[in-house]
């Protein structure tokens, strides 16, 4: 052996050499591609089922929790390149699971190939919003009431199912629970744990049914200099739903949509189209229910007037047609105070 030349720190041998000046076999004996401990804890939320999963809980699949696992419980070598990595999860019990890992990496231009067994540890724990949850924590309250008149039980039920629809298009957030719910004199209210989950579904309320919407905030305290807030959203359901009939500045009208400030009308007795704000809406009065409306079929027609069969009595009953009227297309009809009137046709109508 060359003394003046390179050579092996362990056992002399010559080059070429590698990691820490030591030949390929020493290297191998000595170099690892990672440092695998035996256990690796995690939590799981004793209620809901949700994971502590980097940094907030939420559902993962296991592959994904098991691969977490060894990136955030392995010490991987520093020069380690090209890494490979495979896993097979074999559940012991309930509360572990041995992760069996296999690896590939190179390590100054030496492929290594290991192979370790590392021991999931479950432990029960509980998620931020089962522990508000359980001490009714809220930051909102949206009350369900209506402008004119007093709600049906089957209106409440359906203002309420637009939330279910909110939070299915909605991100997921923990936050987005109910504390509590019911009937209030008057109407109905929900206990949100989220304020932003109350104002989406106060926008999608006036997106899907009209009426208004009016909030309030109050301070219930302080945390770190910053004030602790509570919403209330006030929603008011209007008197009347899109196709009905409604007498507003002493004309007959029906409402064909919703906008941000209140309605567009469409005239029955003549075309005309007119946008009105809630306020300009106050007086207006529910002739004729779209759920009220009936269509019959004219035995006689001309160009303004028909002739078809009362349903009410059976007898031959005059009407002056639409200003829409197809000729020979059954007749939409609205029974105001005691008369007949045939109504235009709008979109929700149908042909």
């Amino acid at each position: 052996m060359d003394l003046g030349g390179e050579f092996c720190l362990v056992c002399g041998g010559e080059p070429p050499l590698f990691t820490g000046r030591m030949c390929e076999p020493c290297s191998r004996k000595r170099v690892t591609l990672a440092k695998v401990p035996k256990n690796a804890p995690w939590t799981k939320c004793a209620r809901c089922g949700l994971i502590d999963f980097q940094g907030k809980w939420t559902n993962v699949e296991d592959e994904d929790l098991w691969y977490e696992l060894v990136h955030q419980n392995v010490e991987f070598h520093q020069d380690i390149e090209d890494l490979e990595i495979g896993l097979v999860a074999q559940e012991v019990d309930g509360r572990h699971t041995l992760v069996h890992i296999e690896m590939e990496g190179v390590i100054d231009d030496l492929l290594y190939t290991e192979k370790h067994t590392l021991r999931a540890r479950m432990s029960n724990g509980v998620c931020l919003t089962c522990t508000r949850r359980a001490g009714n924590y809220f930051e909102a309250t949206v009350q369900l009431r209506s402008s004119a008149r007093r709600l049906t039980e089957d209106e409440f039920k359906d203002l309420r199912s637009t939330l279910d629809k909110v939070l299915l298009e909605m991100p997921d957030d923990p936050m987005f629970f109910i504390t509590k719910e019911g009937p209030v004199t008057g109407g109905y209210d929900v206990v949100l744990g989220s304020k932003a989950l109350a104002r989406a579904w106060g926008r999608h309320l006036i997106s899907e049914h009209g009426g208004q919407v009016t909030t309030t905030t109050s301070v219930v305290g302080r945390k770190d200099g910053v004030d602790l807030t509570r919403l209330t959203l006030l929603y008011r359901k209007p008197g009347y739903e899109i196709g009905d009939v409604i007498r507003w500045r002493g004309d007959l009208w029906r409402p064909t949509s919703w906008t941000g400030e209140g309605a567009i009308l469409e005239k029955v007795e003549r075309r005309e189209r007119t946008g009105a704000t809630w306020r300009d809406l106050e007086n207006a009065n529910v002739i004729a229910r779209l759920s009220e409306l009936v269509r019959v079929t004219q035995v006689s027609e001309d160009s303004t007037v028909a002739e078809f069969l009362d349903p009410t009595n059976w007898k031959m009953t005059a009407v002056r047609l639409a200003y829409e009227h197809v000729h020979g297309r059954d007749l939409l009809m609205a029974r105001i105070e005691g008369e007949w009137v045939c109504l235009p046709r709008l979109a929700i109508d149908g042909d």
